[in-house]
Parts: structure tokens; sequence; C-alpha cells
């Protein structure tokens, strides 16, 4: 049968429930990321209406550590989704059994290891960026506070993929949003309330993660009680199993590194243009960020999907799943441009009042415009690839990609703003071309 012969009919209805199916699992996910930059910006107003802005400093600084520090593991969440999916695909219940004790050991393990060095490396991290002893003594001292979260946050993010990867986004938005709007509530009982300052805010988020994390602890009582099949303690200390986890992971640590290392290379190069710069690119990578939720949750959809296609070797499925998400993603890209386009100083406006940083930020805005388009392939083949397991190509392209983008800014460093702009567009550009290459290459050879 040839390759042509097995594509599904996009007017099929089994087509027509591949499309119904990732929706249903995608707008969980995209409401979930809504709540972030929702907690965000309610810990932004309760402590930026203190009297003193040092406040305000500390928990932005310890924010941006904290992020960095955990979108870095963020690999416990991707590799259990695909994993899992592959797992769920076979109906091999045991194993999903074995991949959520092997998660959880290893998200404790990393975590323990964070809460050891922790005090150096906020110190390190804290000393890399520019604020006044006083704010960076404070903001030290919410980062203590944040660090205790450390087991809560990454077992979180194993029972977050290992639901995913079942093919239940909803438990992921009633974990999400239970913590965060948590968080929420405890950051103005213990601020305004209370009268606690930074260290209130660091508090309520430490308290929020570990009710976030019992509410996933019954939850998945409650999936394992009615799921077949039995814990293998062997196979959950088996080294075959573990080497082939430690492998998935690794390369998603390399891979998310490389992503880190280009976002600060962008913010560092941008700061050397001025403040004004500085600051109307941060407003501009709010909207990259903005757009990166609706993406993200075809893309998270795309993993469950892609995974439970390839565990069953059901070749038609992973061709619908991949259409879905495909037409899905390009329509979601489509709106974010236009929107952009249409609606963006306005937008800007919203996020600054600073006169030269609004003209600044309208100035690049036509980067921001073309963004979503370029990067829509990027955000859809990496949950293609994480679902189907595959990366080592996801390493090898974020590595070539930040290669590119370092040595492309040299020869358009003459263009100011502009030339950044259109490195971190070809950066991007870069890495959608070399995962569609090698897309294309597991489709013709492997992926059928």
């Amino acid at each position: 049968m040839t390759d042509s012969s097995r594509q599904a009919d996009p007017s099929s209805p089994s087509a027509a429930r591949t499309d119904r199916h990732l929706w249903q699992l995608a707008w969980p996910i995209i409401l979930s990321n809504i709540s972030v930059p929702l907690l965000g910006l309610v810990d932004t107003a309760v402590v930026g209406h203190l009297e003193d802005a040092i406040y305000l400093g500390a928990v932005t600084l310890g924010a941006v550590l904290f992020s960095f520090l955990y979108w870095g593991f963020g690999f416990l969440r991707m590799g259990t989704t695909g994993m899992t999916a592959q797992a769920h695909g076979r109906g091999d219940h045991d194993r999903l059994r074995t991949l959520l004790g092997q998660g959880i050991l290893l998200a404790l393990a990393i975590s323990m290891l964070l809460m050891l060095l922790g005090s150096p490396l906020i110190s390190l991290g804290l000393g890399l960026m520019e604020a006044s002893e006083t704010t960076r003594a404070l903001a030290h001292d919410y980062a203590s506070i944040r660090l205790w979260s450390a087991p809560a946050v990454l077992i979180n993010y194993v029972i977050l993929g290992w639901f995913l990867g079942l093919g239940n986004s909803r438990v992921t938005l009633g974990i999400l949003v239970l913590t965060n709007v948590l968080n929420i509530v405890l950051d103005l009982a213990f601020v305004p309330g209370l009268g606690m300052t930074s260290d209130g805010v660091a508090l309520a988020s430490v308290i929020a993660d570990y009710c976030g994390l019992a509410a996933g602890l019954w939850l998945v009582s409650r999936q394992l009680s009615r799921m077949p099949g039995h814990s293998d303690r062997a196979a959950l200390l088996s080294l075959s199993a573990w080497s082939v986890l430690i492998r998935v992971n690794q390369h998603l640590f390399v891979r998310t590194l490389c992503l880190l290392g280009a976002t600060a290379y962008f913010t560092s190069q941008g700061a050397s243009f001025g403040d004004e710069t500085l600051a109307a690119n941060a407003v501009l990578l709010q909207f990259v960020m903005i757009t990166s939720y609706g993406l993200d949750g075809f893309a998270q959809a795309a993993e469950s999907e892609v995974g439970r296609a390839v565990g069953q070797g059901d070749w038609q499925r992973f061709t619908r799943s991949v259409r879905a998400a495909t037409c899905f993603s390009l329509v979601t890209a489509a709106a974010a441009s236009l929107l952009l386009w249409l609606l963006g100083p306005q937008m800007i406006a919203l996020l600054t009042d600073l006169p030269e940083v609004r003209q600044l930020a309208i100035t690049y805005l036509p980067w921001m415009v073309a963004m979503p388009l370029v990067a829509v392939w990027s955000y859809l083949l990496d949950g293609i690839f994480i679902g189907a397991t595959a990366t080592r190509e996801m390493r090898n392209t974020l590595v070539v990609s930040l290669l590119a983008f370092i040595g492309l800014w040299p020869l358009l460093e003459s263009f100011g703003n502009h030339g950044l702009w259109l490195a971190f567009l070809l950066f991007t550009s870069v890495r959608s071309v070399v995962l569609g290459g090698y897309y294309l290459h597991h489709r013709r050879h492997h992926w059928r």
C-alpha cells in the first residue's frame, strides 16, 4: 500500500472527529496558559501598591529568576507527555504506571539538588541582574522562600504531562486554575490583609504550589484506581527503562537551554541600544508570549494525539492529527498577525504610558506582525516531535538555530534594533526549516 493511499480524506467523518477531539484537547490548555499571566498581573498589582518600589523590583527579579530556573526543567512535562501518549496508544497500562513513578522520582531528585544548591544559585542569578543592593537582598529573601516549592512544581510538571499523554487536558486546566486562583487569594490575604511585602507573595506561591500538588496526586490516585494493570517495582528500577527516560529528557534539556540562551542573547544585545529600546523590546516580547498561548495549546494537543498514534502504529491517525493541528495553528497564527497589524498600537498603549517606549515599540511592530506566521511552524513541529519522542532532532535543531542567530547578528548589527529583530526572526525561521526537514525525512522513512 502506498503512503498516499493511507492518507485520510479530510472530509471523512474520522477526520472531522479528529478535528473535534484536537480542539477538545487544546482549549483547556489555552485557558490554563491564560491563567499564568493573570497571576503575574495580580502579583504586580498587589506589590505595586506598597509604599516603596523596591518590593516590586524584588518580586520582579525573583520571578524572572524562577521562570528561567523552572522553565529549564520543563522537559519533565514534555518527555512525560510523549512517552505516556505512546504507552497509552499501545494499551500498556503497566508502562503508564512506571513512567509516572520514574518521572516523580526524577523530579524529586532534581528538586532536592536545587534546594541543596539553592543559595549559591540564587546569589549567582541575582548577581547577573542590574539592581540596587537593597532590591537584590529582598529578591534573595523572596527566592529563598520560593525555592521550597521546587518539589511541588517539578512533580506537578510530571503529573500534568502524564494526564496530557492520557488525552485528559481538563485535569491540566483544573490543577493550574486551582493553583493560580489560590495564589491570587493568598496574595491578597498576606500582603494587603496581613501587611506582608514581597515575602508574602513568595509564601503565597509556595502554599498554592503544594495545594496544586495535593490536588494532582489525588487525581492521579483516582486515575490509577480505575486503570487496569499493576505497578512493577522491578520495571520502575530497570536501568534500560531509565536509560530511555534519561535519553529523551537530556535532549529536551539541552534544547530548552538553547531556547533560553537565544532569549537571553536577544535581550542582552537589545540592552546595548539603550533603556528605551530595551523596554520597547520587552513590550513586544509580551506579544510573542501571548501568541504562544494559543499556538502552544494546539502543539500540546498534537503531542498527545501524535504520541497515541505512534504507540498504536496508526499512521492514518497520525496524518489526521498533524493535519488538524496544522489547520488550527495556521488559523491562530493568521488571526494573531491580523490583530497585531490592526490593533498593535492600541495594544502597546495598554502596556506602557511612556511616549518614547511606545513610539519605539510601534516602529518595530512590523516584526511582530510577521513573527506568528514564521513561529507557528516551530511550535507545531515541536508538538509532533515530542509526541513521537524524537527529541534528539529537537536538540540538534535548537543548537543549529542558536549558532545561526549568534553568527548572523554581527552581520546585521549595523541595522540597529531592526537588525536584531531580523536576526531573531531568522533564528525562528532556521528552527522551523531544520525541524521541517527532519519531519519530511521521518515521514518518508519512519513515520509511515
